[in-house]
């Protein structure tokens, strides 16, 4: 698990043992079940989670009860409800497991605590932040100016393992469209 999380940090910085043991013992390890909620709208969020194995989906519900995914998360990837964790306020989003998970917890003081104390996590986590931004901002762009076949390409070459792994209709949610709409683009 640890091999993981030091592959990761080591695209973007190299990092001693001694300097892994030390970040290392900083996280914490939680293993969660398939639909098994790691965070809960209304929920405080202390920490954000490194993804060891496992699929997650974060997702915002609407007042009229309309599930909209914002993301998935799987092995690699960061997730947390960032407003919540940063500013230290209730969830507004869910992050429930698509599959058992395993991910490594970091509170926020332990994360600034890190970045305080070691210049190379500090960068880890600045170019983490700024590649985050990048991609949030080409998912915004994509639900607002391209129609559904093009964001079905995008999702199919950005992301072609998600298909076998996430059903059809949370991918629809996804995509801002219908699962019959869905069920026709390939064929398009």
């Amino acid at each position: 698990m640890s091999i993981k999380l030091r592959k990761h940090i080591e695209e973007i910085t190299p990092i001693t043992d001694s300097e892994f043991e030390y970040v290392l013992a900083h996280f914490e390890l939680k293993k969660l079940r398939k639909h098994q909620f790691l965070i809960q709208s209304e929920n405080l969020v202390t920490d954000d989670h490194f993804v060891i194995s496992g699929l997650l989906k974060v997702y915002y519900t609407n007042d009229e009860g309309k599930e909209h995914i914002l993301q998935f998360a799987m092995e690699n990837w960061w997730v947390t409800d960032y407003q919540a964790f940063f500013k230290k306020i209730k969830a507004t989003t869910n992050a429930d497991c698509l599959e058992d998970c395993e991910v490594l917890c970091i509170s926020l003081e332990n994360r600034n605590k890190l970045c305080a104390e070691l210049q190379k996590i500090e960068h880890f986590f600045r170019i983490k932040s700024h590649l985050g931004y990048v991609a949030l901002q080409q998912r915004i762009l994509s639900l607002l100016d391209k129609n559904a076949k093009t964001r079905y390409d995008e999702f199919v070459t950005n992301y072609p393992s998600l298909l076998q792994r996430v059903p059809k209709a949370i991918i629809a949610s996804y995509l801002g469209v219908t699962r019959e709409t869905l069920s026709r683009l390939p064929k398009m």
